[in-house]
């Protein structure tokens, strides 16, 4: 599968590419079609009368829009830095890290809007330090090396992804009943993709078992996963499913992506952000 096609249907990325300003990218977006207005990045959302997005807007909403906007900062940088690294090989690494970096542009534009839309004033963007006070050295500017960067940059990439899905699931809560719900819930599902993808290009498995991290992942990254061994949905035990033999722990954890609270996700992204 070319996965650079297979990640480009869930964006616009022919709106992300243009040499428009943002606020000319919105005032065309009438002109889309269904199809385009559909995909995963929901501008049409930010386009919606100021009225009426304002009228839908609560604390709980603009609270989660607001940490879900910090998240896109951190990985929109990230991805950006990555590719003017020189890190990444060429090839599909690269091509994946530039695809997801459109991604990562456009969820930015389309949070920073809505909170505009609704008359509220968007979290500002923070100083990040992804070498972590020096631990990590994920763009080689301190003579990691080019294996020992790249190795850094896919186990951020991947902390950073598994930690936005669940991040999103999380506040969902938090959007229901307000405009903002259906859009929250594509972009999660755009980075569970990018997740699964970032995952097997360390060669593991497109999604989390139990509560693992994965090999090679730092032990500070331990908060992304803790709480994905959990197989009660529903108030069920998803384990005592199924015909026949019922479903391993391991197979019952891998089906189904656990929420992260918000002070989870913020204290999460805090180990990137300077004070």
């Amino acid at each position: 599968m070319n996965i650079v096609k297979f990640l480009d249907e869930f964006t616009t990325e022919n709106i992300i590419e243009s040499k428009s300003s943002r606020r000319e990218v919105f005032s065309k977006l009438g002109s889309l079609s269904k199809k385009a207005a559909m995909a995963a990045v929901p501008f049409g959302l930010a386009a919606m009368p100021k009225k009426t997005f304002a009228q839908s807007m609560t604390s709980d909403p603009a609270g989660a829009l607001q940490l879900a906007l910090t998240l896109e900062y951190l990985e929109d940088e990230f991805y950006d830095l990555a590719l003017q690294s020189g890190v990444l090989p060429s090839g599909r690494p690269e091509n994946v890290y530039m695809q997801i970096s459109k991604h990562e542009q456009a969820h930015v534009d389309f949070l920073i809007a809505g909170l505009e839309g609704a008359g509220v004033t968007q979290v500002e963007k923070p100083m990040f330090d992804f070498t972590v006070g020096g631990m990590f050295d994920p763009f080689n500017e301190n003579g990691a090396g080019q294996d020992t960067a790249y190795a850094q940059l896919l186990a951020l990439a991947q902390a950073f992804e598994d930690t936005g899905v669940r991040a999103y699931k999380g506040q969902a809560g938090n959007l229901l009943g307000s405009d903002f719900l259906t859009a929250a819930l594509q972009i999660h599902s755009v980075e569970a993709r990018h997740a699964s993808e970032i995952r097997r290009l360390r060669g593991l498995k497109g999604w989390i078992t139990n509560n693992e991290r994965g090999a090679g992942m730092p032990e500070a990254t331990q908060a992304v996963y803790n709480g994905e061994e959990n197989i009660t949905q529903g108030g069920v035990d998803v384990t005592t499913l199924g015909s026949g033999a019922p479903f391993s722990m391991e197979a019952s954890s891998e089906a189904y992506d656990e929420p992260l609270s918000g002070d989870d996700a913020t204290a999460i992204a805090s180990l990137f952000i300077v004070d």
